[in-house]
């Protein structure tokens, strides 16, 4: 074989290798785009679920904490507030960013709850409340979880867009495909809560 021949086929071979390269990374962000929507979809998902069991845990706690309006009300308030929310654009901070301080305020509302339901031993044994309170309870760490996949989501797209070769085959490819908005915590989360008795 000549060294023209050899010369040729390594080119083939380079240029088949790069294509091959190629069309793997033109996969990736619609996959880390489709990961990053699935993820979001749980967190909606837990944040509705969380949404159908205020009104049963209000209930259930009204019938025993009767003088508590204000806090009943703040719950049952919170929760029209996120209610009436239209459901955020991941892509929008200021989207996400509302949405997100939406659920802190019923979370918050709901832990002032649970404060005063501390207050009726009956209400505490009741079986009702406790199924609820679990519920609840674990609906706040699927929360948590959800969201932690979701920025795990999040960080891995937006490294492939802002990244080589990601960066590259963005702009050819998906040049309308933009880093996506994540959570942040809130004003003072770093600090630790105190307890007082």
């Amino acid at each position: 074989m000549s060294n023209a021949r050899v010369v040729l086929w390594g080119i083939i071979a380079i240029i088949l290798l790069g294509l091959i390269w190629l069309f793997s990374s033109v996969n990736t962000i619609p996959r880390q785009d489709e990961a990053a929507n699935a993820a979001w979809s749980q967190v909606l998902n837990q944040y509705q679920r969380r949404a159908d069991l205020v009104p049963n845990l209000v209930a259930t706690v009204k019938g025993y904490a009767t003088h508590e309006e204000k806090v009943l009300t703040e719950v049952t308030n919170a929760r029209a507030r996120v209610g009436q929310l239209p459901a955020p654009d991941p892509s929008d901070p200021k989207s996400v960013e509302q949405y997100d301080r939406a659920q802190r305020e019923l979370g918050g509302a709901l832990s002032r709850l649970l404060v005063v339901a501390e207050q009726y031993p009956q209400l505490k044994a009741n079986e009702n409340f406790l199924t609820l309170q679990s519920q609840l309870e674990g609906t706040e760490n699927r929360i948590s979880v959800a969201r932690r996949d979701y920025i795990q989501a999040v960080q891995t797209y937006n490294t492939t867009l802002r990244t080589y070769p990601g960066r590259f085959v963005a702009a050819i490819f998906y040049p309308s495909a933009q880093p996506r908005a994540n959570f942040a915590a809130e004003a003072g989360a770093e600090k630790a809560p105190q307890v007082q008795f």
